[in-house]
């Protein structure tokens, strides 16, 4: 039996579920679909579907974006919490049926919201996770909102959720030492800091805006060679006139005009001379101010804590839609989280043997295809010789 919403903070004997959805009956009661792009004709509809590829229909049934070139806003409430002091992980799972093109499949993760319908791009939240794809632009967004600014990883995680119709599930743990890891498929893709790898804080170093740079310092590493000198014989004139040329004997000046010898290439052209380049000896390298001490760092070592999570949500614009997401789950039991992953390894088993079989009867018609074209052409070949 599919389980439903924890309409409040579900108590286990380690941790807390927050928050966990499998999109059994009765979701719709459950989520609030988005109205932000009604008017302009773009908001896009969701429903309920396990795809081409499951293992029990009904149990693997989520919900799915249901058109191309839309934008698709759903979101859920629950109980406000603070992850102060513990754990918190984000766990949700994801298959493109086809590939998006252009588009998100992330979670957007916040505090409570006063009107559900009106959620959007404007919309404020706490975190941002899970992947985006534009051509040949692909990462997992892992965007964390720091003092009303939402604050991108200054380097991209990887992007693991290709349009090959299986589902991928994706694990965010951030943790009250101000780090987080993200998994995908139960493999860690990274695990770091939010105060090194976010540019969340100012830096605590500064150049010196008062520094100058000293009248007489040289960053020219190369000179002219004072030595260096342009050869007497040095020709640099490319087109001569050609000596040998001859005024041709039924040249008339008076209808011709005064006759002029045609120019040729100089067959002693060296090309432009330029003098060599040595070592400066005077050069003290590329000149930086010194570093200072930032007045405007302030460290702090609650980064990863937010007051108010009240509300989980899907604000996307997809080119080619047929996305399905299932199994949300937000905890501080690391236990309850896997119960979620271990659901998809069942499920992906059978989405792999299923592509498998896909896979292979293509190539199985590709192979066909392509003997009855040989095939044809040999007898075409016949033919002609007949």
């Amino acid at each position: 039996m599919r389980r439903a919403l924890c309409l409040g903070a579900l108590a286990t004997a380690s941790g807390k579920v927050y928050f966990s959805e499998t999109f059994g009956d009765g979701w719709e009661s459950r989520w609030t679909s988005s109205e932000w792009k009604k008017s302009d004709g773009t908001q896009g509809t969701w429903k309920a579907s396990a795809g081409k590829w499951f293992s029990d229909e009904k149990e693997d049934q989520g919900i799915q974006t249901a058109e191309d070139s839309r934008f698709f806003g759903l979101s859920a409430g629950f109980d406000s919490f603070s992850n102060a002091g513990k754990d918190l992980i984000i766990q949700y799972q994801a298959k493109y049926e086809k590939d998006i093109e252009c588009g998100g499949g992330y979670v957007k993760v916040g505090p409570k919201l006063s009107d559900p319908t009106s959620f959007g791009d404007p919309t404020t939240y706490n975190i941002m996770f899970g992947p985006d794809k534009c051509g040949y632009t692909k990462r997992t967004h892992l965007i964390f909102n720091y003092k009303g600014k939402n604050v991108l990883k200054k380097s991209d995680l990887a992007y693991k959720q290709e349009g090959e119709g299986t589902s991928h599930v994706y694990r965010l743990v951030l943790k009250p030492d101000n780090t987080a890891r993200v998994e995908i498929d139960g493999e860690k893709i990274y695990e770091g800091s939010l105060k090194e790898d976010w540019e969340l804080l100012a830096p605590k170093e500064i150049k010196d805006p008062d520094g100058k740079k000293p009248s007489d310092w040289v960053d020219d590493s190369m000179m002219d060679d004072p030595a260096d000198k342009k050869p007497e014989n040095w020709v640099e004139e490319k087109r001569i006139v050609d000596a040998n040329a001859k005024k041709p004997d039924d040249w008339d000046d008076e209808e011709d005009g005064e006759w002029e010898a045609p120019m040729i290439d100089n067959p002693e052209y060296k090309g432009e001379w330029t003098v060599k380049r040595i070592s400066n000896p005077a050069y003290k390298g590329i000149w930086e101010a010194k570093k200072i001490a930032n007045p405007e760092f302030v460290d702090d070592d609650n980064l990863y804590k937010y007051d108010d999570f009240g509300f989980i949500g899907f604000d996307l614009w997809q080119v080619k839609g047929n996305t399905i997401f299932d199994n949300i789950i937000i905890t501080d039991d690391v236990a309850e989280a896997d119960k979620f992953v271990q659901k998809w390894k069942t499920l992906s088993e059978v989405e792999k043997a299923k592509k498998k079989e896909e896979d292979d009867a293509k190539a199985e018609e590709a192979k066909k295809a392509a003997e009855s074209t040989d095939s044809k052409d040999d007898d075409d070949d016949d033919d002609s010789e007949d």
